[in-house]
């Protein structure tokens, strides 16, 4: 399935374009939760953006206008070289200013979308390294104030007092922690990570990691994020919630091996292809599978639409991918 540009989804009967935005048509399908969402962060430097704003409409850095959608790729796919080269720019270097495209990727532009879509909540995931960031704490001071927002923490597991900071995390309501092999730099398996997990297991709190190399990552990260280095985790953890970001990315058969032998895995389905969801829903456990779509890299109608195109006829197992899974993960009411 192809769509020319990504406006072009509202040709699918899910959704219309109202005003030159895509909204939700059948709002039957609402409310939605996407588990895997971004907001602006900073490092090195305090926050420049005003986090809030809702000046000027998300750019996400795959754009909606003028790039060709293939939804039987892996998404990072659609991207040009020009895309990838802004993007690369924008993640690195803007986060030292309140420049770039991330001016746009505020909490302000993620709950219009949210609304346009029928999106109830959005899980909003901080990555924080070992000093010098305090992207976890921006979000965990934004959501008091959001219930659309689900606040995830960051603790790098190199951090000083990683048991004081977790507390302090959870005290200001923080619903699991968010790690990253490839920013942050540390495998998966890697003991001080392991100490973490156990940490996060006595106070029950999930982790959502970023799963599986996607090909446009350093060599670095991509070796990091191999998800070979995963299943030591699942296995000796059996206590925690392990979120498979990505369902491992580009190496999804691994992901969804892990997800059929361990009851604490769950799969979240941004990026993947729409043949790969159809698979993902077909073997995987029906209850621990969640829609999530990366925004602001992707707009979150992408991972909405391959969702509803591979449940067209289960309207229940629908409900359970797009709501009931995650709602119960994140004990929402």
């Amino acid at each position: 399935m192809i769509f020319n540009e990504g406006y072009d989804l509202a040709q699918l009967s899910y959704f219309d374009l109202v005003d030159g935005r895509l909204t939700l048509a059948d709002r039957s399908i609402a409310p939605v939760i996407d588990a895997h969402t971004h907001i602006a962060m900073a490092y090195v430097m305090p926050m420049r953006l005003d986090i809030l704003s809702v000046a000027e409409p998300a750019e996400h850095y795959l754009p909606m206008k003028g790039r060709r959608i293939d939804f039987e790729i892996y998404l990072n796919k659609n991207f040009s070289d020009d895309d990838l080269t802004r993007m690369k720019r924008d993640l690195i270097w803007k986060s030292l200013s309140a420049g770039g495209i991330r001016r746009t990727h505020t909490v302000g532009n993620l709950q219009k979308e949210m609304e346009e879509l029928g999106i109830k909540h959005s899980v909003v995931l901080p990555i924080d390294f070992p000093i010098l960031s305090h992207n976890a704490e921006i979000v965990l001071s934004i959501a008091r104030d959001r219930a659309a927002i689900i606040p995830f923490g960051s603790v790098h597991p190199y951090a000083w007092n990683v048991e004081g900071k977790l507390d302090k995390q959870v005290a200001m309501g923080a619903r699991g922690i968010k790690i990253h092999p490839a920013v942050q730099l540390i495998r998966a398996d890697n003991p001080r990570a392991m100490r973490l997990y156990k940490l996060c297991g006595q106070r029950k709190l999930p982790v959502l990691f970023h799963c599986g190399p996607v090909g446009i990552e350093p060599k670095m990260g991509r070796e990091l994020s191999q998800v070979i280095y995963y299943e030591k985790p699942i296995a000796e953890n059996p206590e925690v919630i392990f979120v498979l970001g990505h369902s491992g990315a580009l190496q999804m058969d691994q992901a969804l091996d892990y997800a059929k032998r361990y009851p604490n895995v769950f799969l979240e389905t941004s990026g993947q292809s729409l043949t790969n969801v159809r698979r993902i829903l077909d073997e995987a456990p029906s209850d621990r599978v969640m829609y999530g779509t990366d925004w602001p890299f992707y707009h979150q109608a992408f991972a909405l639409a391959k969702v509803l195109i591979a449940t067209d006829e289960d309207m229940e197992l629908r409900r359970k991918v797009l709501y009931k899974n995650a709602a119960r993960l994140f004990k929402m009411a």
